[in-house]
């Protein structure tokens, strides 16, 4: 058994002895169904903390032929399989964690020469028969000789694959050198079986292009078939809350939220963390500062701040993540910030809608430390002021509804375009926002009767609060949004819906920069 050739299963049965352990097994059948095809090469992309590196301990302890974990894998679901027992154990094996190589910037001038030196001191060990290279030769040549004279192949798994990009972010010449160097190990070489690399970005871009473009890449964006592993599923989460008589439903609210295809996966850092201690607070966002999320937030691209808001007051953005280069730094608009934050773990992705959103109340309270600390002060303002905004609206108290989103609006200016449209529109989300508590996500330009309307609440299951749909106009008048609402049927889209409705007008003068609202109740008769 080596450090990196033929490694053993402790890490693997320290997971499995774990109080909280969620058997993840079947990713071994289908990476069983790839070797030695033309899709063995796969690399999966998650945030830190979802368990990638679980996955590659479990993966080697099954894999590898340094160990014995036939007793480890009893029971798991993969056993049942019948190509379980044909590779156990079966396969050479060699597992690297680049981050063991790469501790700090003073790492990146030697961490390559480190990685082939570290592996062919191991590979002369368990081959001491075969000849033509020596302890200075290239790693690829050392595993084509190995391969030429013996037959065997190597299985592959790399842990931490990105995390060149994450320490020397601007240092291009050190990130191709490296990219040089994965393409020279893998691309065309018969001695591969599988090669399985995890991390937390996607394989780098230039252009439209993967650097390395042999691997099948499985990521937050574009999860394919593997999404049920990048964290817990609904339904073992759900067991595990009852195993460990915890309230699943707040569970929910906080710790789920990624949608990975029509999966929902929460994250396993928190989930365990909270199954553990029985305590609600951010796990995942804990192990990391705000700054990190702040360096991106407060970059000053077009809309990028008016996305923030929108989300904040769970909305939604439609993004274009494919002009993304699944790097740290090369950003040209706000949707590459938006899709990196997707890789990271603070949005997730809906690809059907193309929409990005805070997932759980987790990050969302990481966003509002951000935001308290970054200058976005009229935001925070609007905040704490919207619990009275929306009782005000209840009341159907035009004037104080009209001085407040004007004080919200005045508030924003530094944020953002004053005289635009859009502007206006994340000052009602910013206005409502603790409508979150007691309605469904707000739903924008919802298309209704003979139109759209601009922005619509409606109240959670079971809350007894009245439905609002709200049209903002420029520069003409809150009676004229009210008239459209009734004219174009707005009500119509939710024409089910059996409760109150309040239809509010709101409309900016840009002359004399003022904000009038009209709010009048409307019943459908039943």
């Amino acid at each position: 058994m080596g450090t990196y050739v033929n490694s053993g299963n402790i890490a693997f049965q320290e997971a499995v002895n774990s109080r909280i352990y969620i058997d993840k097994s079947e990713l071994i059948l289908y990476t069983n169904s790839i070797l030695n095809t033309t899709q063995k090469n796969i690399c999966v992309s998650r945030p830190r903390r979802f368990g990638k590196s679980m996955a590659t301990e479990m993966l080697v302890a099954y894999y590898s032929k340094g160990c014995d974990s036939a007793k480890l894998f009893s029971g798991k679901k993969a056993e049942k399989d019948a190509s379980f027992l044909t590779h156990l154990n079966h396969h050479n094996v060699i597992h690297l964690d680049i981050q063991q190589f790469l501790e700090s910037e003073r790492d990146l001038d030697i961490f390559i020469k480190e990685i082939e030196y570290s592996v062919i001191e191991e590979l002369m060990e368990v081959f001491p028969e075969c000849q033509g290279f020596d302890i200075n030769s290239r790693l690829k040549t050392v595993l084509n000789k190995i391969f030429n004279q013996t037959n065997s192949g190597f299985i592959f798994i790399i842990d931490e694959w990105d995390c060149v990009f994450r320490l020397a972010k601007n240092q291009k010449d050190f990130q191709k050198e490296y990219l040089d160097f994965l393409r020279g190990l893998f691309k065309g070489q018969h001695y591969v079986d599988m090669a399985y690399m995890t991390g937390i970005l996607p394989i780098k871009k230039y252009g439209d292009h993967s650097a390395i473009n042999i691997f099948d890449e499985y990521s937050m964006i574009s999860p394919k078939n593997l999404g049920k592993y990048f964290g817990f599923t609904e339904e073992e989460v759900q067991k595990q809350c009852v195993e460990h008589e915890l309230d699943f439903a707040k569970v929910k609210e906080w710790y789920d939220g990624y949608q990975l295809g029509e999966l929902h996966i929460y994250n396993p850092k928190s989930v365990s963390d909270v199954l553990t201690w029985k305590e609600f607070q951010s796990y995942w966002t804990g192990t990391e500062t705000y700054e990190a999320l702040k360096i991106y937030i407060d970059m000053n691209f077009d809309g990028l701040k008016e996305s923030i808001i929108e989300m904040l007051s769970n909305g939604r953005c439609i993004i274009d993540p494919s002009t993304f280069q699944n790097d740290m730094t090369t950003f040209q608009i706000k949707d590459d910030v938006l899709t990196l934050l997707v890789h990271l773990g603070y949005l997730t992705y809906d690809k059907e809608s193309q929409e990005v959103s805070i997932p759980n109340q987790e990050v969302a309270q990481e966003f509002m430390r951000v935001i308290k600390v970054g200058g976005w002060e009229g935001l925070v303002r609007a905040i704490e002021n919207s619990e009275d905004l929306l009782k005000k609206t209840w009341m159907m108290d035009n004037t104080a509804v009209a001085g407040g989103i004007a004080k919200i609006h005045q508030e924003t200016t530094s944020m953002l375009k004053y005289n635009n449209e859009n502007s206006l529109t994340c000052v009602i989300l910013m206005a409502y926002y603790s409508a979150k508590i007691y309605y469904m996500n707000p739903i924008m330009e919802l298309p209704s009767g003979k139109g759209f309307a601009d922005v619509v609440y409606l109240p959670k299951r079971n809350a007894d609060y009245p439905a609002m749909i709200i049209e903002l106009k420029w520069d003409k008048s809150a009676e004229g949004a009210i008239a459209q609402i009734k004219n174009k049927e707005y009500t119509d889209w939710i024409k089910d819906y059996s409760g109150d409705i309040l239809l509010i007008g709101v409309n900016y003068n840009t002359e004399d920069k003022k904000h009038e609202c009209t709010i009048e109740k409307w019943r459908k008769e039943l």
